[in-house]
């Protein structure tokens, strides 16, 4: 008799029976996979996918995601043979932008735990003999990559799991979801209805038509891939038994777009050189279940001849004895991208207990499926899961022609080397505050987030560099910390610390929690006290069940049953709206409470410096004295004749406010602050310096000082928990830790020589082991050295001297106390 939840997966591919497996593993018995292909060839990406699994990725959830996947295709055998061929991966370059990239990627791959190693081009030719090495400069090793044999990892896993009692279907499309008070109640197929209590799609490119049954957009895009066979390669004869067999590493030249297998005596060659190739899945047609077979499938197009010429130049170039084959079969495969190249994971915010783990290639399958099988039964996957949320993505960016659009650029620059801040060119301006008329007029350098342009610095501060003393100059920057950079930056922090700038906060998420249940909704989320007088402002954290930290929020208390939150993005607003739901429907009259998204609707203009008073002071009569609006309180003011909400905070750690208007008010009440300033030489400042300014006062910053896989006490943010609150969403997990019990601390890092820069990822060495990564940082203009962040073991202490490694160069750092800048709060208290 079934004893837990009934889980119908859509999808029998590598995620969907990857899922049903960790479900089993964890004791779930009641699982139903459907899929509309048969099921020895579905016939959705998995079958025809090459298997090309290389593990390291910027982000570090999903290397990890990868890492997982080697290792469990590695147990996973039959006849002694297991589902992955670990045969090692190489990239090579043929320019030196590329080399410095790969040894940038080496300090991901050290970061995150994958061994690697950059080889010399005679290294790379004694490791991979067909290639060209007058072409190479180099390349990066890693020896524990390979090929996943997916399509028969499928099959064992079917075994596997339908040995323990798994449902698979075949040849059955789903045509509905039914739901119930917003809950899902089963699938809809056009044999009846299958009983569900939860429903994961795992249907591939297929993702964005399933999240219409429910209402939900799912932002992929399925778009077509070429790959290739070539005929006999006289140099590979005799060199693989098996037909599709392989011993040299997977290889890929990146500076053309392009990746190679051995298929036995054969080369498999994909290619992403070619033109974007979006896919309407209304055209792709119906299949007989009959007819699907290894080259007649729905993911499978036609061969585009003409778009792969290019590359098979350039193959011949690089792999000299590929000159003697010629393409014997190729196809266009479909595979699925979104708007920002991650997968898309999590439970619809409208519809309880469906969820998705769409666009997820094979290289994450396995991984991406655990998490999804953790977030199901223990309410938390280990590895954390913002990178690839589905709820990441603003509205504007849920659109058909964003989505289009960005996936296909991001198709595009797949293989190319891309700076953090590498901005898009489109589409841009989706989003401006009301101050962005004013913002251009300064001169705004603008790179853009969540679909809004911010300012990183303006021009028209370039002349303060003539008058900035000289030990606020800060030291050259080397090409890569230099792109997107201006030492203009330093004048802006410069006048920051010494007078007064105002910032756009705008983009920072606003949301509106209100109603006679607001306070109890709050309390029970947050680590915080919010049970304070109108007025109050609160730092507090939001935690999983496990004590994971899953954002950090200001709570401002505006009256009895209203509060105005600043929240991390749209994570947060789906988070906030499923709780309140919850909370409404199951509660009395009393716990009603609704949350609104406010952000468009208004704006904000951080103020801040030590003559912020003097200014504010000449343009409002309202009392802005340490005794009229205290340190972390909020009051409704008037500014300019513009009704404002005053908040005392602030995140670059000088004398100041977050003043909030409505957006129709924002460009009235910067031209009234900014007239007003002039005497008291008050500028705009960017993003630039604000970044530099709050590493300087040791503020964390979520997603990357910390996420779901760190708690408050490791990540030096104890302090806003309140143990003695009744309860809270992960209170029970805290008790007992502390900061001097944690096993690793967010620690302080200087750098020793004032000038080395980093940018966040690098590995950082004690020892001569690598012990943790960079998590933040900057140059610190008021402090005149750079400043990194990273997650050390308790056995580092303050004062050790550490090693960040930069590209290949290991510079030296010391572990710091923090905060470095006003460590009393006395500037910041005014």
């Amino acid at each position: 008799m079934a004893t837990t939840p009934r889980i119908v997966i859509i999808g029998a591919g590598i995620v969907g029976t990857n899922l049903a497996d960790e479900l089993v593993t964890r004791g779930w018995n009641n699982i139903t996979v459907l899929d509309q292909g048969p099921l020895n060839m579905p016939g959705g990406s998995t079958s025809h996918a090459p298997g090309l699994v290389f593990q390291t990725n910027p982000s570090k959830s999903m290397a990890l995601f990868a890492k997982y996947t080697v290792e469990k295709l590695l147990s996973l055998t039959e006849d002694g043979q297991s589902c992955f061929n670990q045969v090692g991966g190489l990239e090579v370059a043929t320019t030196e932008t590329r080399l410095a990239d790969l040894k940038r990627k080496l300090g991901y791959a050290q970061s995150w735990g994958i061994d690697g190693k950059i080889l010399s081009r005679e290294e790379c030719k004694e490791l991979y003999p067909l290639i060209n090495e007058e072409d190479i400069l180099g390349g990066l090793h890693v020896p524990t990559d390979g090929l996943a044999l997916a399509a028969r990892a499928v099959q064992l896993l079917i075994k596997r799991t339908e040995a323990a009692g798994v449902k698979y279907i075949g040849n059955t499309e789903v045509t509905g979801i039914e739901q119930s008070n917003r809950r899902v109640t089963g699938v809809e197929t056009a044999d009846g209805v299958i009983p569900a209590d939860i429903v994961v799609s795992c249907a591939g490119f297929w993702g964005a038509k399933v999240g219409e049954l429910i209402g939900m957009s799912v932002p992929l895009l399925p778009l077509a891939h070429q790959y290739v066979k070539t005929t006999p390669v006289p140099a590979q004869k005799g060199k693989n038994e098996l037909p599709n067999g392989a011993q040299l590493p997977i290889l890929r030249h990146q500076d053309q777009d392009l990746y190679y297998r051995e298929h036995g005596e054969r080369y498999g060659i994909g290619s992403y050189a070619h033109r974007p190739m979006p896919v309407d899945l209304d055209e792709l047609g119906s299949y007989e279940p009959s007819s699907i077979s290894e080259h007649n499938m729905p993911s499978r197009l036609d061969f585009t001849l003409e778009d792969f010429l290019p590359a098979w130049e350039a193959t011949k170039q690089i792999l000299p004895a590929l000159r003697e084959s010629e393409i014997e079969d190729g196809f266009n495969g479909i595979f699925s991208f979104t708007p920002d190249g991650g997968s898309l994971v999590g439970e619809s915010k409208e519809v309880d207990g469906f969820f998705v783990a769409e666009a997820v290639w094979v290289t994450h399958s396995a991984g991406i499926a655990r998490a999804v099988a953790e977030l199901l039964v223990d309410g938390k996957s280990q590895i954390d899961l913002g990178d690839c949320d589905i709820h990441r993505f603003e509205e504007v960016q849920l659109t058909p022609e964003y989505v289009s659009e960005t996936s296909q650029q991001n198709f595009v620059e797949i293989y190319d080397v891309m700076h953090p801040l590498q901005p898009k060119l489109s589409p841009r301006n989706l989003r401006v505050s009301p101050f962005h008329a004013r913002h251009k007029q300064l001169g705004g350098y603008f790179l853009e987030g969540a679909g809004w342009e911010r300012p990183y610095w303006f021009e028209a501060n370039a002349e303060l560099l003539k008058e900035m003393p000289d030990e606020w100059q800060p030291p050259a920057r080397d090409a890569w910390s230099g792109m997107f950079s201006s030492p203009i930056a330093a004048a802006e922090a410069w006048k920051t610390r010494t007078a007064v700038a105002m910032y756009d906060m705008t983009p920072l998420k606003r949301l509106e929690v209100s109603g006679p249940g607001a306070l109890k909704l709050l309390q029970e989320l947050t680590t915080g006290d919010l049970s304070k007088k109108p007025g109050a402002v609160t730092y507090t954290l939001l935690l999983d069940e496990a004590g994971g930290i899953r954002s950090d929020i200001t709570v401002a208390r505006l009256d009895e049953e209203t509060f105005q939150l600043g929240a991390n993005g749209n994570i947060d607003t789906a988070y906030f709206e499923r709780a309140a739901r919850h909370q409404t429907a199951n509660g009395s009259a009393s716990d009603w409470v609704q949350v609104r998204d406010t952000t468009g609707g208004t704006c904000c203009i951080g103020l801040w410096g030590p003559l912020a008073r003097d200014l504010i002071s000449t343009v409002s009569s309202d009392d802005f004295t340490n005794d009229g609006l205290k340190y972390f309180r909020a009051k409704k003011v008037t500014i300019g004749g513009v009704t404002v909400t005053a908040m005392r905070l602030s995140y670059v750690g000088e004398l100041g406010w977050e003043l909030y208007t409505s957006a129709d008010n924002g460009q009235r009440l910067w031209d009234a602050l900014w007239k007003a300033g002039q005497p008291f030489g008050v500028i705009a400042a960017g993003r630039a310096a604000f970044s530099s300014l709050r590493l300087e006062k040791g503020y964390r910053s979520w997603g990357s000082d910390m996420t779901t896989e760190h708690d408050p006490y490791e990540s030096g943010l104890g302090f806003a928990v309140k143990m003695t609150k009744e309860n809270f969403v992960g209170k029970a997990a805290l008790e007992g830790r502390t900061e001097e019990g944690s096993a690793r601390r967010l620690r302080c890092l200087t750098v020793d020589d004032g000038r080395s820069l980093v940018l966040g990822k690098e590995p950082v060495f004690y020892k001569d082991q690598a012990v943790g990564y960079v998590t933040s940082a900057a140059y610190g203009y008021s402090v005149r050295k750079p400043i990194a962040y990273a997650y050390l073991p308790a056995a580092v202490s303050l004062g050790d001297s550490v090693e960040i490694e930069y590209f290949g160069r290991r510079i030296q750092a010391t572990v710091t106390e923090d905060p470095l800048y006003d460590p009393t709060m006395s500037r910041l208290r005014g």
